[in-house]
C-alpha cells in the first residue's frame, strides 16, 4: 500500500513538473508577445532591447526544459553504443534466453543488445510514459560474458526476465523517464550558463529548485525500485537457485572493479605510449580475469563488494541487503548445472570494441593476442627510458663520455657496455640516484621494495630488462604478461627465471663483478656494444603526445555550441523583427486639428466630401492667434479746438 501511495505521488510530481515546463514557456511566450507589441506603439521611442536580451537570454533554458518533457514522454531512442546480436549470430544466447523467458512466465525480448558495460538491464520502450505495452529489448554486457560461469550468467539473465513477469518496467520506465527528464532540464540549464554568461546570472536559483526537485523525486521512487530488485532476486533465485544468483552478484561487482583497471592501468596507457590497441578488448579482458595471478585480488574483490554501501542515487539495494533476503530463501533442489560457455560470433566483440574505442585518434588496431605481447614487452622495457637518460646524465656530469652523434642525428642509443662502465668506474651510486629521479612517482618496484629503502633495487631491476631485451631481441627468450606486477622474461632453455635478475643484481652491487656478467653473456650470445632496435612498442622511444589537461567531452561541446547558436539566433531574430516593427510604427498627433490625408481641402478630393481621397492631402500649417492691441483715444475737453477757417485766404475773384 505505501509502495503504491509512493508511486501515484510520483507520478502526480512528474505531471506537476511538467505543467510548470508548461507554464514557464507561456510566460516566456507572454513576455515575447508583450515586447513585440510594445515595439509597434505610437509611443515607443526606443526598441524595447532589454526585454528582447532577457528573451534571448531564457531560450535556450526553456527549449530544453521543453526537449526534456519531450524526451522523456517518448520512447527511447536505441542506444548508439550498443550491437544488436542476431539468433545466427549467438543461437546458444537466444535459445537460453528464450527458455528462462518461458520459465519466469513472460514473453521474451524482441532484441538483445551487447554493450560494453559490466551490467545487465532490461527497457519496455513504450508509448505513453511506459504505461502502454511496447518493444523489449535486453542490454547485456559483453565482460559479463567474459567473466561469468555459465550458471551465473543464467542467474543473471532470468533477474533480468523477472522485471518483465514482474510488470516492473512499467513503473520502472515512468520513474527512470522522470529522473533522466529532470536531469536533461538541469543539464540544459547548466550548458546554458556554461555557453552564456547572462544566464549564468540568474541560474543559481533554477537549479537548486530543480535539485530539490529531483532529490525529492528520486527519494519517492528509490524504494520502490529497490523492492523491484528484491522481487526479481526471488524470481531469478527461483529458477537458477539462490546460490548462483548470490554468486552472480559477487561476480558482478568484482568484474566491475577489474574491468575499470583493465581500461585505465592496461588499456589506456598502451594507447597513449604507442597507440596501438586490441581489435577484440573484451577476449583481452577475458585472458586477464582467467589469469593463475588474479585469483586471490578476484577473490578480495568479492569479498570487499559485500562490505560496499548502497549508492543514494542508484536503484539496486545495498549488495550485503541482497545477499541476506536471498539466504532467507530455500535451497534450489540439485540437479544438472549448466556447462555450456554462452558466446557470441567474434563479429560482435569486434564491432563493440570500435565503437568503445572509436573517434581520429583512437589508434592501431591490431589482433589481440599480439596486442597482449605488445603490452607484456611495454610493461617490461619502459624502465629503460629512464635508464638512458640517467645513462647520459651521469656520462655528462662526471665526464667520462659526451655524448656521441650518429649520422642520423640520434644520440648514442643505450647498450649494455655502457651501463658496465659506469659500474666500472665507481658510479653506481650517481647512476642509481639519476635513475631513482626519473621513474614515475609512486612507482611500485619489483618486490616491493622501495628507491628510498633501496637505492640500488631499481638500478639492478633495470640491468635485468635491458638483458632481457637484448635477448629477444636475438629470438632466444620472450616476455610473459603479469596481470599484478612487471612481465616475466622467459629465457633461453637450461636457464632459470631468476638467474638473469640474480646476475644483473650482483654486478650492480658488488664491485669487480660486471666481468663476470659479460662472460655469461658472451656464453647466450648477447653482444654487450649492440644497441636496441628501435622497432616495436619497447623501441619507439617518441611517445604520443596525449593531452591531461581536464575539459569538456565531444557532447557537452557539441550541446554547449548549440546553445550558444540557439540564444544568438533568438536575439538575432527578436531584435531583428522589433526594430522593423518599431520603425514602422504610427507617429504620435499633436494637439489641434491633426493633419492627416483625408481633410486638407486644398488637395483634389480632400475636405469633408464622402468617399474616401484617391490622393494623399495635407492641411496648411496653422499660427496660433495674436490677442489685439486695445485702441487709445483722447478725452475731450483736454486739449482746446482750433478753428482755421478765418485764417485760411479767401480765392481771388
Amino acid at each position: 500500500m505505501i509502495a503504491t501511495a509512493r508511486a501515484l505521488l510520483a507520478l502526480a510530481l512528474l505531471a506537476v513538473f511538467y505543467a510548470l515546463v508548461a507554464a514557464m514557456v507561456l510566460l516566456w511566450a507572454a513576455f515575447l508577445v508583450a515586447a513585440l507589441w510594445t515595439a509597434g506603439t505610437p509611443e515607443a521611442t526606443t526598441p524595447p532591447t532589454t526585454v528582447v536580451t532577457a528573451c534571448a537570454a531564457f531560450a535556450p533554458i526553456v527549449f530544453g526544459m521543453v526537449w526534456a518533457v519531450i524526451r522523456t514522454a517518448r520512447p527511447a531512442a536505441p542506444r548508439a553504443d550498443a550491437v544488436t546480436v542476431t539468433r545466427r549470430g549467438a543461437p546458444e544466447l537466444w535459445r537460453t534466453v528464450e527458455e528462462l523467458a518461458l520459465d519466469v512466465g513472460t514473453r521474451p525480448p524482441g532484441h538483445i543488445k551487447l554493450t560494453a558495460e559490466v551490467n545487465a538491464s532490461v527497457t519496455e520502450d513504450a508509448p505513453l510514459l511506459g504505461l502502454a505495452p511496447g518493444r523489449r529489448v535486453l542490454y547485456l554486457g559483453l565482460p559479463l560474458l567474459a567473466g561469468l560461469s555459465p550458471a551465473e550468467l543464467r542467474a543473471v539473465l532470468a533477474h533480468e526476465l523477472g522485471h518483465f513477469s514482474g510488470r516492473h518496467s512499467r513503473f520502472g520506465a515512468v520513474a527512470h523517464r522522470g529522473a533522466a527528464g529532470l536531469v536533461a532540464a538541469r543539464q540544459a540549464i547548466q550548458d546554458a550558463s556554461a555557453a552564456n554568461d547572462l544566464v549564468r546570472l540568474y541560474a543559481g536559483v533554477p537549479l537548486l529548485l530543480l535539485g530539490l526537485y529531483t532529490h525529492v523525486f528520486r527519494w519517492l521512487t528509490r524504494p520502490v525500485r529497490r523492492r523491484q530488485e528484491l522481487e526479481a532476486d526471488r524470481e531469478a533465485a527461483r529458477v537458477a537457485g539462490p546460490g548462483a544468483i548470490a554468486d552472480a552478484l559477487r561476480s558482478t561487482a568484482a568484474l566491475e572493479a577489474a574491468w575499470q583497471e583493465f581500461l585505465a592501468y592496461f588499456l589506456a596507457p598502451m594507447r597513449r605510449a604507442t597507440g596501438r590497441i586490441p581489435d577484440d578488448p573484451f577476449r583481452a579482458f577475458a585472458h586477464m580475469v582467467e589469469a593463475p595471478e588474479l585469483r586471490e585480488p578476484m577473490a578480495a574483490l568479492r569479498a570487499r563488494a559485500v562490505e560496499r554501501p548502497a549508492d543514494p542515487d542508484d536503484a539496486h539495494p545495498a549488495l550485503a541487503v541482497r545477499l541476506e533476503r536471498l539466504s532467507r530463501l530455500p535451497a534450489r533442489e540439485p540437479g544438472r548445472e549448466p556447462s555450456e560457455q554462452l558466446s557470441v560470433h567474434p563479429r560482435y566483440a569486434v564491432e563493440l570494441g570500435r565503437v568503445l574505442l572509436s573517434g581520429p585518434d583512437a589508434g592501431t588496431r591490431v589482433p589481440w593476442r599480439d596486442w597482449l605481447t605488445e603490452l607484456a614487452e611495454h610493461r617490461a622495457t619502459r624502465i629503460l627510458t629512464p635508464l638512458a637518460k640517467a645513462v647520459r646524465g651521469v656520462e655528462k656530469t662526471e665526464r667520462m663520455g659526451w655524448m656521441k652523434a650518429e649520422p642520423d642525428g640520434e644520440p648514442e642509443r643505450l647498450t649494455i657496455h655502457r651501463v658496465l662502465r659506469l659500474l666500472d668506474g665507481g658510479r653506481r651510486m650517481p647512476l642509481a640516484r639519476a635513475l631513482n629521479a626519473r621513474l614515475p612517482e609512486g612507482e611500485r618496484m619489483p618486490r616491493g621494495d622501495q628507491p628510498a629503502q633501496d637505492p640500488l633495487a631499481p638500478l639492478a631491476e633495470a640491468l635485468a630488462v635491458l638483458i632481457g631485451a637484448q635477448l629477444v631481441a636475438q629470438g632466444t627468450a620472450y616476455w610473459a604478461m603479469n596481470w599484478t606486477g612487471p612481465s616475466i622474461l622467459v629465457p633461453p632453455d637450461g636457464i632459470a627465471p631468476e638467474t638473469i635478475r640474480t646476475w644483473a643484481d650482483t654486478a650492480v652491487r658488488l664491485p669487480g663483478q660486471t666481468q663476470r656478467l659479460g662472460l655469461h653473456l658472451a656464453a647466450l650470445g648477447v653482444d654487450e656494444r649492440a644497441p636496441l632496435p628501435f622497432t616495436g612498442p619497447a623501441g619507439n622511444t617518441k611517445a604520443r603526445q596525449v593531452s591531461i589537461a581536464p575539459g569538456a567531452t565531444g557532447p557537452a561541446r557539441r550541446r554547449i555550441t548549440a546553445v550558444r547558436a540557439l540564444a544568438l539566433t533568438v536575439l538575432l531574430g527578436l531584435t531583428g523583427l522589433t526594430f522593423v516593427l518599431w520603425v514602422n510604427r504610427d507617429e504620435p498627433s499633436y494637439p489641434g486639428t491633426p493633419v492627416t490625408r483625408w481633410n486638407d481641402r486644398y488637395q483634389p478630393g480632400g475636405g469633408t466630401a464622402p468617399g474616401p481621397t484617391p490622393f494623399p492631402t495635407y492641411q496648411r500649417p496653422t499660427f496660433p492667434v495674436w490677442p489685439t492691441p486695445p485702441a487709445y483715444h483722447l478725452p475731450s475737453g483736454s486739449v482746446p479746438s482750433i478753428h482755421i477757417a478765418p485764417v485760411i485766404p479767401r480765392p481771388t475773384p
